[in-house]
């Protein structure tokens, strides 16, 4: 059986690391468009799931109904890994935010293909340990740092994760809208614009339509130098607010 080779992409953070796509069997390739489900907790999951093209966001619903984004993967990553669980373990959705094409394994088909290529179970098993290290960063940012703050090392994150680096040592990423910030970072969107426009004016960061231009440097010596203003409160702020979606 055929497997999908191995990718430049997210799992070559260190060498020493094995690359999941280099020991995993091509399976179907489902596509889906821009906003529609992956799948959702009334919605069964195809399975494990890896991007071939696009984008998604995989998201919990609060008791209130908005969404909670837990991470938005990229092309050769990984999502819907909680399908091991069972379907009891499934409290969240996944959404393509572009059109967006995957393979998926399901549990059982997974199971069998670790069982005969125990590099595999390594190299899931490496990611799934790295991605609880990147989730322990955020939740501390979320205990220790105002919006402000968690919102600068989030933007720093999905550049990271989602960017093109450009000569002039900027970031270039596709836009994401105030109201996906929100739902990542944990506020309201209003706030998120309200921070967005401050980042702007400090040179942090240009935004349009089109996309995200950030400066990395600019930004890592604001949240080293802090700064109090954004510690007011703005428009329409409402403490509650920063806090609901945790």
């Amino acid at each position: 059986m055929a497997t999908l080779g191995s990718s430049s992409g997210a799992f070559h953070r260190q060498s020493t690391l094995e690359d999941p796509l280099a020991h995993l069997p091509r399976s179907t390739i489902l596509e889906y468009r821009k906003g529609q489900s992956i799948y959702t907790q009334a919605q069964p999951s195809p399975g494990i799931c890896l991007i071939i093209a696009g984008t998604v966001k995989v998201c919990r619903v609060a008791n209130d109904g908005r969404q909670v984004v837990a991470d938005i993967y990229r092309v050769d990553e990984f999502f819907g890994e909680s399908v091991l669980l069972g379907p009891a373990h499934l409290p969240e959705q996944a959404i393509a935010l572009a059109n967006t094409r995957i393979m998926a394994w399901t549990a059982g088909q997974m199971e069998e293909i670790v069982a005969g290529r125990p590099k595999l179970a390594v190299a899931i098993w490496q990611v799934l340990v790295q991605r609880n290290l990147d989730f322990a960063q955020r939740i501390e940012s979320f205990s220790l740092d105002n919006v402000a703050r968690r919102l600068a090392r989030s933007l720093i994150r999905l550049a990271e994760r989602l960017g093109a680096p450009a000569e002039n040592g900027s970031v270039q990423m596709t836009a994401l809208t105030h109201e996906l910030l929100s739902q990542y970072v944990g506020t309201s969107r209003e706030g998120i614009t309200y921070h967005m426009n401050y980042f702007r004016k400090k040179g942090c960061l240009r935004y349009s339509r089109k996309g995200i231009t950030l400066y990395r440097d600019v930004f890592e010596e604001w949240l080293r130098q802090g700064d109090s203003h954004v510690d007011q409160p703005y428009p329409g702020h409402h403490r509650s607010t920063e806090t609901a979606s945790l």
